[in-house]
């Protein structure tokens, strides 16, 4: 949720703002390993700016005659990033001067640690980062943003010092295929000029395996499928340019029957049913079959089904196999979901986040009681060091308050779903090293709590604006479903008024092409420039979700609806937008109309009362009644 920009932060505020100690020093510039690092050449190369967003100003500056200029729209934090060869295991640190953009200006390394201080709103402010490389890391991406909607931000004297690396490699040869089979396909290529340290493959964009070798194999492919590869080398310098591109099918191809059908998924259920679709099958297509296990549940021509006297609150795991005169195609990936009217917290995600860490937490029975609230998000599952989950990085997995928390919900004939990451802290998805990593963490939390739901909510840029973060969540998820039949898998992401930003749309799009299975899409509309009026803004916003959604999928409107959530913020936000009692009370009533899938807000904590006190971490900032907000959500109906 956006409060731990300030709020959250105020917890370890000494921390942050001695991590950005204002310095009057000129900044060391003896071994500093980025170029055009005041931007005295009058242009932005080599940095790189999202939205094309930078620009080279001379006035204000630091010093010299030239500055950098990030204009953060409400959709585009103007992140400008460079990527230099650094050393394994080395110290460095990393250093700029900013100002603007109301204080919020970001100094970090991707996959890392960022930095900030309010002070920057008016005066020149040196950030100053110290961080390590890992074991085996060869490059660092470094960076400085402002954020969304708060105005244009300027840096200068940009520093990393530390001891530099190598030159990029040359282009590798074009992929030449070898042996094929039905599930692998054999390339090798010519070697790179300069110096390489390994080679990537890529399917499209997607990275299918990294070798230091001149051939690879590509397995776990399915028989008769289509595939088109390049490569590229890499050190610590960065990556080279791709290779031409090497088009290969797979063995097992039957004369006449058609290929196997695709992207197989759950798209919606009731308490009777279960609703699939996929993707139409190559060759000449009579029509599908829907199997469970080895059973024929639906027969139909087109490409989605709805199997239906099933019992509430159910399980149950199908696939997909197309077929013709000739036979029948291989079966399709599986996919799980459940039918609704599950009792114990109910089916329906109307779960308010509550926090153990601040906010004077209050008795979640006496909420419970007071509102008829059934369902809670419990906030935040960090890492505890590494691939180890600990709420909040400091309160033990089990037989703490959090534990007691949820023991008091589920006694009370509730329950909950576990939040992991949020916007700041120690996450496990930047710490774990893969995907199955990252599953086997999430897997001890379901596990300790017996979850039906889990939330990952992705912000800030050690995993939302980090795309192999992103992935490495994605996939971890996909994990989670298969050994988890019937889990609810939510992500959690910012918005702009308009909808996704393309950080989310990213997340969403790289779901589909993954086939991630995610249950619920919530996006969180605040601090995203609401103006006044925050229901319309909610209401705009979670449009252009639902939008995004189909698009990706395939989905008619009521299906995105099925797979859209809403996560606001009550009263006060960290931009002052004020969601009242009045807007609420109609977002939740456009999301019972439309049927979404989870209505949530941040925070508990915050549902009290307190007229005019503003951004507060125990109540609302605004005249309310305690737990208004609460007795709202227990009127969302999905």
């Amino acid at each position: 949720m956006g409060i731990r920009k300030r709020i959250t932060a105020l917890v370890g505020a000494t921390a942050l703002v001695a991590a950005a100690v204002m310095l009057t020093s000129a900044p060391a510039q003896a071994a500093n390993l980025l170029a055009n690092p005041g931007f005295e050449t009058g242009s932005v190369s080599p940095w790189s700016c999202t939205g094309n967003l930078g620009s080279v100003v001379s006035t204000p500056v630091h010093t010299g005659t030239k500055a950098l200029a990030g204009a953060a729209s409400a959709s585009d934090n103007a992140k400008c990033t460079q990527t230099v060869a650094v050393q394994p295991s080395t110290a460095y640190t990393l250093t700029a001067w900013v100002r603007g953009g109301g204080g919020y200006v970001y100094l970090g390394v991707t996959g890392g640690s960022s930095t900030w201080n309010p002070s920057a709103a008016s005066n020149w402010v040196q950030l100053s980062l110290p961080f390590t490389s890992a074991a085996g890391q060869t490059s660092a991406q470094v960076y400085v943003n402002g954020w969304y909607g708060t105005g244009t931000y300027y840096a200068d004297d940009i520093s990393l010092d530390g001891p530099g690396g190598t030159g990029v490699p040359g282009t590798p040869g074009t992929p030449s295929v070898g042996t094929i089979t039905n599930t692998s396909i054999a390339l090798s290529w010519g070697a790179s000029s300069g110096t390489v340290t390994g080679y990537r493959v890529y399917e499209g964009t997607t990275l299918k395996t990294t070798v230091t070798g001149t051939s690879a194999t590509i397995t776990g492919l399915t028989a008769c499928t289509a595939h088109t590869y390049t490569v590229a080398a890499y050190n610590g310098s960065g990556e080279s340019p791709k290779s031409g591109g090497a088009t290969a099918t797979t063995t097992g191809c039957t004369a006449g029957v058609p290929g196997t059908p695709g992207n197989f998924q759950v798209t919606g259920s009731t308490t009777s049913s279960i609703s699939v679709s996929w993707s139409a099958s190559s060759g000449t297509v009579t029509g599908y079959r829907v199997y469970e296990g080895t059973t024929v549940r639906a027969t139909v021509t087109g490409t989605s089904a709805t199997i239906t006297g099933i019992a509430s609150c159910t399980s149950k795991t199908y696939t997909v196999a197309a077929y013709n005169g000739t036979g029948e195609s291989a079966k399709s990936a599986a996919a799980t979901g459940s039918t609704t009217g599950c009792t114990g917290g109910g089916g329906v995600m109307g779960a308010p986040y509550y926090y153990n860490g601040w906010g004077s937490p209050p008795n979640i029975t006496t909420v419970m009681n007071a509102t008829g609230i059934k369902q809670f998000t419990m906030a935040f599952m960090l890492s505890g060091g590494g691939c180890v989950p600990m709420w909040d990085s400091s309160r033990p997995l089990t037989g703490g308050v959090d534990q007691a928390t949820i023991n008091a919900v589920r006694a009370a004939g509730g329950d909950v779903e576990i939040s992991f990451g949020g916007w700041q802290g120690n996450k496990l998805g930047p710490n774990c090293s893969s995907a199955a990593a990252l599953a086997a963490a999430y897997q001890q939390v379901i596990s300790a709590y017996n979850l039906k739901y889990i939330d990952i909510d992705i912000e800030n840029t050690d995993e939302f604006e980090n795309e192999a973060v992103q992935d490495r969540i994605l996939g971890a998820l996909k994990i989670v479903k298969q050994n988890n039949p019937g889990i609810k898998t939510i992500v959690t992401f910012g918005t702009t008024t308009s909808g996704p930003s393309y950080y989310g749309t990213r997340l969403i799009n790289q779901a589909a092409a993954l086939g991630a299975n995610i249950d619920v899409f919530t996006i969180m509309p605040f601090d995203f420039s609401g103006g006044t009026d925050m229901y319309a803004s909610t209401v705009s916003a979670a449009t252009g979700l639902k939008n995004a959604i189909k698009t990706a999928f395939g989905y008619t409107d009521a299906q995105a609806y099925a797979h859209l959530g809403i996560s606001g913020m009550n009263g006060y936000s960290d931009q002052s937008e004020i969601t009242t009692l009045a807007h609420w009370t109609s977002i939740r009533n456009w999301a019972n109309t439309n049927h979404i899938a989870r209505l949530a807000f941040w925070s508990v904590n915050r549902d009290r009362g307190c007229a005019g006190g503003g951004l507060q971490e125990s109540c609302s900032g605004i005249a309310q009644a305690d737990w208004a907000f609460t007795s709202i959500t227990a009127g969302f109906t999905g």
